[in-house]
């Protein structure tokens, strides 16, 4: 893969894993568009780098944020960082759960499904526009509401169902707070970045021999920057309800997906 390529990657896996488009969705229509012919293994490679780097950039946004929620679990008393820790790992449960037992079928639907992308970017364009018409609240996330949430992020592991889309989405819909569900759904996924991460490297898939550090360490610096910028980006549009703009742009996005892949049959 060569550094324009990396660059591209990286700024298409930066801001779309926080802009509701689909950040697996885009990255498989941007490897088919780019002809990415890398063998299986230095692909996972470069996805997992790029993971890496909207994860730091996650933790560099809400850093003030997890400095709290660590100063209060550390109290060691049940308040409302030690709940909120507890809600993260309530929502995570879905998807560990899909991601143990169904990887194999999981992985089968990706390598340049581009229908199914299409299909999927329809879907997250409906969520959507029902979430940019709802009524803003100043409700929290509930015990129940988290594990909801992390059925709407479970689902989202299919390219093409955008992972903020649908976690914002279904906040907004159960009548959450616009920001806290933003909050909610950018938090939420860092423990499973890493999780996905450390077995990844754990498992032997990752080759190491013949990849290009190059354009590794460019692909993550673009999707690092690319990424603060989208995550501050995301939170000033969800609470001022701008999120019906995404959805046309899926739509279009993915009517021009199936066009392709059944153009290309």
């Amino acid at each position: 893969m060569d550094i324009i390529n990396s660059i591209i990657l990286g700024i298409i896996q930066g801001l779309t894993e926080f802009l509701p488009v689909s950040s697996s969705g885009h990255l498989e229509l941007g490897k088919a568009i780019l002809g990415d012919d890398s063998v299986p293994k230095e692909s996972l490679l470069f996805t997992v780098v790029l993971h890496f780097a909207t994860a730091l950039s996650t933790i560099v946004i809400f850093r003030k944020d997890i400095l709290e929620i660590i100063k209060g679990i550390l109290k060691f008393e049940w308040n409302e960082d030690m709940q909120f820790l507890f809600k993260i790992g309530l929502s995570m449960i879905p998807a560990v759960i899909v991601g143990l037992f169904f990887e194999a079928q999981l992985e089968q639907l990706f390598g340049g499904n581009i229908l199914l992308v299409g299909c999927m970017l329809i879907v997250t364009a409906g969520l959507l526009f029902l979430a940019d018409r709802a009524k803003d609240t100043n409700k929290k996330v509930s015990f129940p509401n988290a594990f909801v949430i992390g059925v709407s992020q479970a689902i989202a592991m299919l390219p093409g169902i955008s992972r903020s889309g649908a976690t914002i989405s279904t906040s907004v819909l159960l009548g959450n707070d616009k920001t806290k569900a933003a909050r909610f759904s950018f938090l939420m996924v860092v423990p499973l970045i890493f999780g996905k991460i450390a077995k990844d490297i754990l498992s032997g898939d990752i080759t190491y021999e013949s990849a290009n550090f190059t354009s590794l360490g460019i692909g993550f610096v673009a999707a690092f920057v690319s990424g603060l910028f989208a995550c501050k980006w995301m939170i000033a549009l969800v609470k001022k309800s701008k999120l019906s703009y995404f959805a046309i742009y899926c739509t279009v996005v993915g009517i021009i997906a199936i066009g392709f892949a059944l153009y290309n049959r």
